[in-house]
């Protein structure tokens, strides 16, 4: 009972320490608050993940997360993901105007932004070129549904949106009638793009539907006709994949498609890994003050 209520009020704190301020609108100080810091780091490592994975080359690939209503912080244009620092990045809002950051940003944050307007449960979006997702993408196919459970349940059905010029808002304004049943899309003789609730986790489903693509094309020159999971094996993985909440939405779950929230904006923003409030350091400190507490008790 009492750890119970420990728990609540230390993670009431933990909440409330990783929100950037809303008591100040300067987008200044937004852009260098502790919590904006956790998030920029984040881009950097994913960055320099999609880097030594080859899913970017030369200064390809774009990363931003959402950081407020207003704000979203982004990588610039013309630097490999590789060379990726934190002073690199880009405080923008979502009328595409640089606020914050000495380099220019990304050109393709059009695509991003668009997303986060059709979207907003979008906090993070990943674009990059991995090899065999990107050669669905030159192809036209959209790789067979139904084949691995970790696709189906951290993906799930796959779209493909139509070639327009990187860069430009025709480019952007494909992904509209898709992201919102879709968290990964491919582009038309481009690469790939996958939005997520961070950063990290956007950068999940770039993995599983590139090892998916992979996957699918060498299973295919064994056979042409792939065996599918069972349906009712499915409806398994649908029940999983609602039970974590981490893919949705998907087009087989009509009423999970994502509409606008005018409170949204009243949760946290999140950072994924590496940030101070690391779950094991939490559960110790929710310990020992439940002890602390219990033993006060006990004295009186």
């Amino acid at each position: 009972m009492v750890k119970s209520i420990v728990s609540r009020a230390v993670q009431q704190c933990v909440q409330q320490g990783a929100r950037p301020s809303s008591a100040s609108e300067d987008p200044l100080e937004i852009f260098h608050s502790p919590a904006t810091q956790l998030i920029k780091e984040e881009i950097v490592r994913i960055g320099h993940k999609l880097w030594q994975r080859q899913y970017v080359d030369g200064n390809g690939g774009n990363i931003s997360a959402r950081i407020s209503k207003d704000y979203v912080v982004c990588t610039p244009t013309l630097l490999s993901k590789g060379d990726l620092q934190v002073d690199d990045l880009a405080l923008v809002n979502l009328e595409n105007r640089r606020l914050c950051g000495d380099r220019p940003h990304t050109s393709e944050l059009l695509l991003h932004l668009e997303i986060y307007k059709t979207v907003p449960q979008a906090r993070a979006v990943v674009h990059c070129h991995p090899p065999y997702a990107t050669a669905h993408a030159i192809a036209g196919v959209v790789p067979q549904g139904n084949l691995v459970p970790e696709q189906e349940v951290f993906v799930g059905q796959v779209a493909i949106s139509p070639y327009e010029t990187p860069g430009t808002l025709d480019f952007a304004h494909t992904i509209r009638p898709l992201a919102k049943k879709h968290n990964t899309i491919l582009l038309a003789n481009h690469g790939l793009v996958c939005w997520g609730d961070t950063v990290t986790h956007a950068e999940w489903y770039v993995e599983v539907m590139e090892t998916y693509c992979k996957t699918v094309m060498i299973a295919s020159q064994f056979r042409q006709h792939l065996p599918e999971i069972p349906p009712e094996k499915i409806l398994e993985l649908l029940a999983l994949k609602q039970r974590i909440g981490m893919s949705l939405p998907d087009v087989r779950f009509p009423a999970t498609a994502a509409e606008p929230d005018d409170n949204i904006w009243d949760t946290p923003v999140r950072s994924t890994g590496g940030g101070s409030s690391d779950s094991a350091e939490v559960e110790k400190l929710i310990s020992h003050l439940a002890e602390q507490v219990i033993a006060f008790l006990e004295k009186c």
